[in-house]
């Protein structure tokens, strides 16, 4: 269930899998900020997007569906609340809920998470003092 605590914490673009260890983010970007999203902790991090693009190679679809679809296959009372500005990322995320993960692919995902320490804080120290109020 760690994938779902990963959406949460990552999705800011890392789960699309065009974002990795060298992309670099433009002045004003909120990430440049979050401890989760320094070079080193997005490298650290790396082995779920690679697990989410091999699948998505294989469903032909991208690493966010697949992320998505795995939501949507944990519990028939779980539903994922994808955010986005952009009509092509809601079209994408809609592409999710058609996706079938095999027990093979879950198996993976699963796999992947449970030996995966996420690396990195959430929140820079000062937003993390404002919402550990």
């Amino acid at each position: 269930m760690r994938l779902r605590c990963f959406l949460k914490k990552l999705g800011q673009g890392f789960l699309t899998g065009k974002i990795d260890a060298s992309t670099s983010f433009e002045a004003g970007d909120f990430r440049n900020v979050v401890p989760r999203f320094a070079e080193e902790n997005r490298k650290a991090n790396q082995a779920v997007t690679d697990t989410l693009q091999l699948i998505a190679d294989s469903q032909q679809a991208t690493p966010a569906q697949i992320a998505l679809a795995w939501i949507l296959a944990q519990k028939l009372w779980i539903e994922p609340i994808p955010g986005t500005t952009k009509k092509h990322r809601l079209e994408e995320n809609l592409g999710g809920a058609s996706i079938h993960l095999s027990s093979t692919d879950l198996a993976e995902i699963d796999r992947v998470f449970k030996e995966l320490t996420i690396v990195g804080n959430r929140y820079p120290e000062a937003a993390k003092k404002m919402i550990d109020r």
